[in-house]
């Protein structure tokens, strides 16, 4: 007697005929603030060169990192660290604002290390966190920047030009999940530096801002289960071409490709 062997073929769901393994905070913010960049960067790939701006912010945290991490670091090391990091990722790089970010390096690594080495080494540096949504057959999956056991406290590093006075909702968002994700004792904020100043703000209302991502994957769901064919998606909507999401040129040619504006 010969046995059948059962297959059992993996359900399908709109993120797995999209190819879509999982969501990311960074990706729900972009499908909030520019559904028709999402879609042509997440699902047909089109994708411009990561800005200066952004490359700055990785810089810094290399930097900062190699400084808390080992105290007796000097400052001038932990620097040209963060320097090397940025010619590295800008060795290519078109973007006009390049030698402006690369300018204001110094200043944030300096603003980063004199504000964190009093909390000590952190337990942790860029944690994986995935957190999984009822419902939904893919996970949110995002990465902490910064872990203190001793304190309970997660703590984000943003770079910026000019010092916020509050929390930005997408930044709330992402460590929110953080938050959560690690267990509702801790406590999560963000860092943000300019060359200049500095401040540590907590986030204190995290249960409604990870509300607010969860229901954003949702959508997302939801807009994928739309058509099967991405193009048909773009053809659904028109991005704003004022949006600094197309400051690249790359990424306006894309734009010009996909949506003919």
């Amino acid at each position: 007697m010969n046995a059948v062997a059962a297959v059992i073929q993996p359900l399908s769901t709109p993120f797995s005929r999209h190819g879509v393994e999982h969501l990311s905070p960074s990706s729900l913010n972009m499908f909030v603030a520019s559904p028709a960049i999402w879609v042509m960067e997440r699902l047909l790939k089109k994708r411009a060169p990561v800005g200066a701006a952004a490359h700055r912010g990785t810089a810094v945290e290399a930097g900062v990192v190699h400084g808390l991490m080992d105290h007796t670091a000097p400052l001038e090391d932990c620097v040209a660290i963060a320097e090397k990091r940025f010619r590295e990722l800008t060795a290519l790089s078109r973007d006009p604002r390049r030698e402006k970010e690369q300018d204001g390096i110094p200043g944030m690594v300096e603003q980063a290390i004199a504000e964190m080495r009093p909390w000590g080494v952190p337990s942790a540096t860029q944690g994986k966190i995935e957190w999984r949504v009822d419902g939904l057959p893919v996970p949110i999956i995002g990465f902490y920047d910064l872990f203190y056991e001793q304190h309970g406290r997660i703590v984000d590093l943003k770079t910026q030009h000019a010092l916020t006075s509050s929390i930005k909702t997408p930044h709330a968002r992402q460590v929110a999940l953080y938050q959560a994700a690690s267990g509702d004792n801790l406590a999560a904020g963000l860092l943000y530096v300019t060359p200049k100043k500095r401040h540590v703000l907590t986030l204190e209302n995290h249960r409604e801002h990870l509300a607010a991502l969860e229901r954003i994957a949702r959508c997302v769901g939801r807009f994928l289960a739309i058509s099967d064919d991405p193009h048909e998606l773009a053809g659904l909507m028109m991005p704003d071409t004022d949006s600094f999401y197309l400051n690249d040129p790359t990424a306006r040619q894309h734009a010009w490709e996909v949506f003919g504006i």
